[in-house]
């Protein structure tokens, strides 16, 4: 029998894992990308602190040129491994890219946590994030918009979790009317070629 304390304890890790995966997506819609071509935010030194600070950066500091230069890396790694969630490469650059971040497990009463021992706190914050959220089995709710001018990534937290568009009123309403038009135009040439 499940107790409302074990319940209260599974709503809040599904919670943080939540929060980590949208942290996560953020991270990843801070790269250039869109049509037109959205600059890299992590190039904004405010905005960067922002995006970091779920991961461990100290909101009061800018990360250094080569924290930037990790984060970046591995950034484009966690976009591979989100467009092919099966390739194995992508997530063999990702191991090759975070293996400075060294953690060692610790046990308590009823928990492993892992703790890191040596790197740079804030790739090992990322990596951290990222090994939650895939050992919840949250990572295939990470997804990149369906619109190929967007390209945003989204955690999808739909029931069905078939959610395609990252907001259905920028990107899915207007594939809905562009495929509505192209079904009314061809429709209408199968009406004149009729005539």
């Amino acid at each position: 029998m499940v107790s409302m304390a074990d319940t209260g304890t599974a709503g809040a890790e599904r919670t943080r894992i939540a929060d980590l995966a949208g942290a996560i997506a953020e991270l990843l819609n801070s790269r250039p990308h869109a049509t037109p071509q959205i600059p890299d935010k992590l190039d904004d030194p405010q905005a960067a602190r922002r995006l970091l600070c779920p991961f461990g950066l100290d909101t009061t500091a800018d990360p250094s040129p080569e924290q930037l230069t990790l984060v970046r890396t591995v950034r484009a790694d966690l976009m591979d491994a989100v467009a092919a969630p099966d390739d194995d490469v992508a997530w063999d650059a990702l191991t090759e890219h975070s293996a400075s971040a060294d953690f060692r497990r610790t046990f308590s009463a009823g928990e492993a946590r892992l703790h890191q021992v040596a790197g740079d706190p804030l790739l090992g914050g990322v990596i951290s994030a990222v090994a939650d959220v895939v050992g919840a089995g949250a990572w295939a709710r990470l997804r990149v918009c369906g619109n190929p001018d967007c390209r945003a990534v989204f955690h999808d937290t739909t029931r069905s979790g078939s959610q395609r568009w990252h907001s259905y009123e920028l990107c899915g309403n207007r594939a809905n009317v562009a495929a509505h038009r192209n079904r009314k135009r061809i429709a209408s040439a199968h009406q004149d070629d009729r005539a």
